[in-house]
């Protein structure tokens, strides 16, 4: 950390360059300080990643890809002439040690300890992956001119019938390079609708307040605005309308009532001032009603 740290450095009175050379050899600290404590033994502390989704087998929980730790780096071999490194780390869920180790022959990493990885692999020929070429192909290609050819052949094919979805991936590609531009679209967009918004919650709230609701009201739709466009609020008649038929109506009923009418004709033939004389009635006994059933005995 001495030499990073250029400025404001306290250098002790005895401290002698010529003797000494850096702060650190006079302290007798390395620069990485705590990272290097077993860094006797090969071993240096970094902080790694973990590169694909494991399984703890101390404690049964799942570890994402990513996670990141303060590891324990050691070279442990050779692949020719590319160096093998072994990582051991402690689970951050228990007490267990993972150990995992470099594989350059692959291009990937391999649990040594202490956890298990996660299956998620798949054959590419099913998603239409171009396949990689492998040890073998690439030898024959180099030494078989006539596999060279065919091979060609072969992959000139796949390219023509990958050419169009190739097209289209690339096109769409091309639709969101921009981003910057599309959030900025997107932003303008949700600031128009949260005004909208705003309004018509405003809008709606001053209606409620002036009908006295306290229910809410839901919004309103193409249909709605239809359907009103199609009522209309006013009386069918206007009132000199109703006074002309009522006054109509007065005019054509008669004076009297039927009752009235009835009463007025008795009183004119009491008073004799009808056009005839009722028949008399010769005395005895009054008519026996037919609906009592009365029968009297001579």
């Amino acid at each position: 950390q001495g030499e990073r740290k250029g400025t404001n450095k306290y250098y002790p009175p005895d401290f002698d360059p010529a003797k000494h050379g850096s702060l650190n050899k006079y302290h007798h600290s390395h620069p990485l300080r705590e990272r290097a404590r077993k860094l006797s033994q090969g071993i240096l502390v970094i902080r790694f990643e973990m590169p694909f989704n494991i399984w703890c087998d101390g404690c049964q929980n799942h570890i994402g890809m990513g996670v990141r730790y303060n590891a324990e780096k050691k070279k442990v071999g050779n692949y020719y002439t590319t160096p093998v490194y072994r990582f051991r780390m402690k689970c951050h869920l228990c007490v267990n040690y993972i150990e995992l180790q470099t594989d350059p022959g692959n291009c990937d990493y391999v649990i040594v300890s202490g956890a298990r990885r996660k299956e998620e692999r798949w054959d590419p020929q099913d998603s239409a992956q171009v396949l990689p070429t492998t040890a073998e192909q690439r030898e024959r290609l180099a030494l078989d001119p006539m596999f060279r050819l065919e091979h060609g052949v072969t992959d000139r094919g796949v390219l023509e019938r990958a050419t169009p979805t190739l097209t289209r991936l690339q096109e769409a590609q091309d639709a969101w390079k921009d981003d910057f531009g599309l959030n900025s679209r997107l932003r303008r967009r949700f600031r128009e609708e949260k005004k909208t918004l705003r309004e018509e919650e405003e809008e709606a709230a001053a209606l409620r307040a002036r009908a006295g609701l306290s229910i809410p009201l839901l919004r309103e739709e193409e249909e709605d605005r239809r359907l009103a466009a199609l009522l209309t609020l006013r009386a069918p008649d206007s009132y000199e309308e109703k006074q002309r038929l009522k006054r109509s109506e007065i005019s054509q009923r008669s004076w009297f009532a039927p009752g009235t009418a009835r009463a007025a004709g008795g009183t004119l033939q009491k008073l004799g001032l009808g056009a005839g004389r009722a028949p008399r009635t010769p005395p005895g006994p009054p008519p026996t009603p037919a609906g009592l059933g009365i029968v009297r005995r001579r």
